[in-house]
């Protein structure tokens, strides 16, 4: 049975409306999280790991109204009951394994009280994990997120909404396959060149074309969570 096809705001947005909220964004990428919700009327705070990492981020905001920090994860710079949604955009298979519990628990200190942590991951199937896979195999690390997520409740967060979904990932060429993958960690370019070849050929014969010209389109199974502070 196939899955609901939506996008990661969509979804975030059914399930936590934003406007009006306080929110951070644990892992903010290039920031087009930030602004998207930034848009839809929330007070927003984009962290990343460091400068460099955020660097996107500005360069991207136009006057969004957002504001972007340095920090990790584990270790928010945030004080205590200070916002109202924490969000994790595929971002939670990121951090070590054995760190993972202490950044959702980070995410709980930082809420107010009625606030949700909302992680959306990535799942290890589809297509487009396939052709990641020839990259940097994430078969352990999404698989580490998902059991944290499942014992939520050792940090003081109940799993409370639980919804899977698919993404149609659309890429117009393989060079913007690489952007896409090397964004992610800058370390990746190394991997990718090595496998170019191979990449190519899953490129081509995985997926759907797309409208455009040389567009392929790939199915990436998501799952959204909301958590909640449990009540003693």
């Amino acid at each position: 049975m196939r899955r609901e096809v939506s996008t990661d705001l969509s979804i975030l947005t059914r399930l936590v409306d934003p406007a009006g909220k306080d929110v951070v964004d644990i892992g903010c990428g290039g920031g087009a999280l930030v602004r998207q919700l930034a848009s839809l009327g929330a007070r927003v705070v984009g962290i990343e790991i460091s400068e460099q990492q955020l660097r996107i981020a500005l360069a991207r905001d136009d006057r969004s109204g957002a504001r972007y920090l340095v920090g990790d994860g584990q270790d928010l710079p945030l004080a205590g009951g200070s916002v109202d949604l924490a969000v994790f955009m595929r971002t939670l298979h990121h951090l070590p394994p054995p760190t993972l519990p202490r950044a959702l628990r980070e995410a709980a200190r930082v809420l107010r009280p009625g606030g949700d942590v909302y992680v959306a991951e990535p799942l290890a199937q589809g297509d487009f994990f396939t052709i990641t896979s020839l990259v940097e195999d994430e078969l352990e690390v999404r698989a580490a997120a998902q059991q944290a997520l499942g014992q939520a409740a050792r940090v003081g967060l109940d799993r409370v909404t639980t919804v899977s979904y698919d993404v149609r990932v659309c890429i117009p060429d393989l060079e913007a396959l690489r952007t896409r993958i090397v964004s992610v960690d800058p370390h990746r370019a190394e991997a990718f060149d090595a496998h170019r070849e191979e990449l190519a050929d899953a490129f081509q014969s995985l997926g759907e074309d797309g409208e455009q010209a040389g567009e392929r389109c790939f199915i990436q199974p998501m799952r959204a969570d909301v958590l909640r502070a449990g009540v003693p």
